[in-house]
């Protein structure tokens, strides 16, 4: 603690998995610069305030539909129309308080997709900074919605897929940061508040660092005539045991299977805590990786799967062929899972948390986005930072047992992306040493908080 004693900050996570994880993260950070924390949560997927004592939670009623199949696009417009008002009683109320006389509120740091909330602060004169969970290229393409529009990329049509984007090289029309609709306008409409209440805001952290994304930051730089802080990555400021923000019970039995295999044999599979595949999807991954004839590490959450609840559709026998080769586990410690030796390679759905945890630990990956942002990173990690390979046909049995061999071989093309990743990993580090990018970016930042009051 460096004795910033007296300041109060307000942060608002989105309340899905992969945003309150970094939102927490960077509590931990500013309350390690002195500054006091409330967390404000809508009572929908509220974390538990027991792991956080050091902390103050404060939750407010949401009326959000949790209907099923999660619907990610109704989900994020109902938010954001339906929080207005007990989000804005609920700050009032924090302001009024005897805390709020002994600790002044410096600032509301809010998750970017949560833009209600600048009406809220401009409406109660509390400065708003904004937390982008995502990574800096991705939004750069965000930027360029109206470009793809009047290029007549959406509805994107399949004969144009292959077409690259010149302005936003090397990624194609696929890799565009859309989602499949039938209301276009609805997503355009949220992308445009969203795009414009983060301009609107009063600076812009991002959970990113200056080694990884330069050129984006340089194009978002001239876009941009507000403060941008890139402090990431977030997790490596504190150990793999601190506070767990995670909704789903995490297996740690998963590490024990792990210490029993050889340095860079396992293959660990996660789709994130949103995404779901076909039953025909998961018969032929699990085909894959029991043909590719390497250990596999796989986490299947429950409602992965459409129109099943767990492993129902696995085939008969499926586990006890293996003969130990395989684990299947609901939810596990990510972070101390791609911390292990014994793991060579990462199928992911490429989450911006995932991806940046995965670069990291220096572990290859093999891409297959899902939605949004994803195909993005994914086009990232395979083309610009050359540390993965994209899964780009279609998901097939044979297709990934390929795709496995190749990154896990330990010569040739295997090797050459191993060694890019660990050269990757070590920039990482050093930009949260005195000196480093994110170190710089991260004093700056709280200077920039003090200025308020």
């Amino acid at each position: 603690m460096t004795g910033r004693k007296g300041r109060r900050l307000l942060l608002i996570p989105l309340p899905v998995q992969g945003h309150i994880n970094p939102m927490l993260q960077l509590a931990e950070i500013l309350h390690s610069k002195g500054f006091s924390i409330t967390i404000i949560h809508t009572t929908f997927n509220s974390p538990d305030p027991s792991n956080y004592p050091h902390f103050t939670f404060s939750f407010f009623q949401d009326g959000l539909s949790q209907t099923q199949p999660f619907d990610l696009l109704n989900f994020l417009v109902e938010l954001n129309v339906k929080c207005v008002h007990p989000f804005k009683d609920c700050v009032t109320k924090l302001l009024r308080t005897d805390q709020a006389a002994e600790e002044p509120v410096a600032c509301l740091i809010s998750d970017a997709i949560c833009y209600f909330t600048q009406a809220v602060a401009d409406n109660l004169q509390l400065p708003r900074i904004v937390l982008r969970t995502s990574g800096i290229s991705s939004y750069v393409a965000f930027l360029a919605y109206p470009l793809f529009r009047q290029r007549g990329y959406i509805p994107t049509q399949d004969c144009i897929l292959e077409e690259e984007v010149e302005e936003l090289a090397p990624l194609r029309v696929k890799d565009l940061p859309l989602i499949k609709t039938d209301e276009p306008e609805k997503y355009y409409e949220l992308l445009s508040n969203f795009l414009k209440e983060t301009k609107g805001s009063l600076g812009v952290i991002w959970n990113s660092f200056e080694g990884l994304e330069s050129p984006a930051l340089t194009k978002l730089s001239k876009e941009f005539s507000i403060p941008i802080f890139p402090i990431g990555p977030f997790h490596k400021y504190f150990s793999s045991s601190s506070s767990s923000s995670s909704l789903i019970s995490q297996d740690q039995s998963c590490i024990t299977w792990l210490d029993t295999h050889t340095p860079n044999s396992v293959v660990y599979v996660s789709f994130g805590s949103l995404a779901t595949i076909t039953e025909t999807e998961f018969v032929e991954i699990s085909w894959g990786l029991a043909n590719s004839k390497h250990p596999f590490l796989w986490v299947v959450r429950p409602g992965l799967i459409k129109g099943w609840e767990w492993l129902e559709p696995l085939p008969s026998g499926f586990m006890e062929n293996l003969e130990g080769r395989g684990l299947i586990v609901k939810w596990a410690p990510q972070q101390e899972v791609l911390a292990h030796s014994a793991v060579g390679a990462f199928w992911s759905h490429n989450g911006w948390n995932s991806t940046l945890e995965s670069i990291c630990e220096g572990v290859p990956m093999i891409c297959m986005p899902l939605f949004t942002d994803q195909k993005v990173n994914a086009r990232y990690v395979s083309h610009v930072w050359r540390v993965g390979l994209q899964l780009e046909k279609r998901v097939e049995r044979r297709e990934i047992e390929r795709i496995i061999t190749r990154l896990m071989d330990a010569k040739a093309e295997g090797k050459e992306i191993r060694d890019r990743a660990f050269k990757l990993k070590e920039v990482a580090k050093v930009c949260l040493q005195q000196g480093g990018s994110s170190h710089s970016s991260l004093q700056a930042l709280v200077t920039y908080i003090l200025s308020f009051h």
